[in-house]
C-alpha cells in the first residue's frame, strides 16, 4: 500500500511491511555481513514487518542527556516463518552508539538528517522524491542517514532514508550499501504502509 500524504521522513511511526517483490534480494549483503548460510535463506524467505515508533526526547547515551532534545527512531522488526526479528534504536544526533545482536554481532552506528546534497554516492542519491511535501526533518531535511561499522566482521553499511514512487505508487525506501575492503553490495529495500 501507498504511504499516505503524512508519512514523512519527519514522521514514519506506524507499521511497514516489506515489499519482496520491488525490494533487492537482501542475500549478497547478508553474506557480506558474514551472516551464515542457513540464517541468510531464512531471512531471504521471510516478509519484515517494521513496528516504527518516532518521537523527540533527550539524546541516549554516550551522548548528555542534559542536552538538547534530538528526534529518536525505535524499530521492532518482526519475521514469518518465526524469524526472530532484531530491535533499531536510533538517536538522530549522529553520536556512535554500540549495539550488539544474534544477526549483525557488536556494531556501532551513528543516524542524523540529512539534505540530498550532502548525499554524495550515486546509488545512495538514486531516486528520491524531494519535494517540499517531503521535507520532515527539524530544518527541511527529506532524509536521513544510517552508518554502521562492524567491529566483529569489518564491514561498513550506509543506508539512505526517504520516500520513492515504485510502480506508481509513493514508497518509504531505504538505499543501502554494505561493504568490506574492495567489495560493495548496493540494496533497496522497499515498505508499503500498513497502519
Amino acid at each position: 500500500m501507498a504511504a499516505p500524504a503524512n508519512k514523512t521522513i519527519g514522521d514514519l511511526s506506524g507499521k511497514w511491511v516489506m515489499n519482496k517483490s520491488q525490494s533487492s534480494p537482501i542475500e549478497p549483503a547478508l553474506a557480506l555481513q558474514g551472516v551464515g548460510w542457513v540464517m541468510r535463506k531464512a531471512v531471504g524467505l521471510a516478509t519484515m514487518t517494521l513496528q516504527v515508533k518516532q518521537y523527540v526526547a533527550p539524546p541516549s547515551p554516550p551522548a548528555d542527556p542534559s542536552s538538547t532534545p534530538v528526534t529518536h527512531i525505535e524499530i521492532e522488526q518482526t519475521g514469518t516463518g518465526g524469524i526472530k526479528g532484531t530491535t533499531e534504536k536510533r538517536c538522530l544526533d549522529f553520536v556512535f552508539r554500540d549495539h550488539t545482536d544474534y544477526l549483525f554481532g557488536h556494531v556501532k552506528g551513528q543516524t542524523k538528517w540529512l539534505t540530498p546534497d550532502e548525499i554524495t554516492d550515486a546509488f545512495l542519491k538514486s531516486g528520491w522524491l524531494e519535494g517540499e511535501e517531503e521535507k520532515g526533518g527539524p530544518n527541511g531535511e527529506t532524509h536521513l542517514i544510517s552508518h554502521v561499522e562492524s567491529y566483529d566482521n569489518g564491514w561498513t553499511a550506509t543506508q539512505i532514508w526517504g520516500f520513492k514512487i515504485v510502480e506508481g505508487l509513493r514508497k518509504y525506501v531505504r538505499n543501502i550499501v554494505v561493504a568490506k575492503g574492495a567489495e560493495r553490495v548496493e540494496v533497496q529495500l522497499v515498505y508499503d504502509f500498513v497502519e
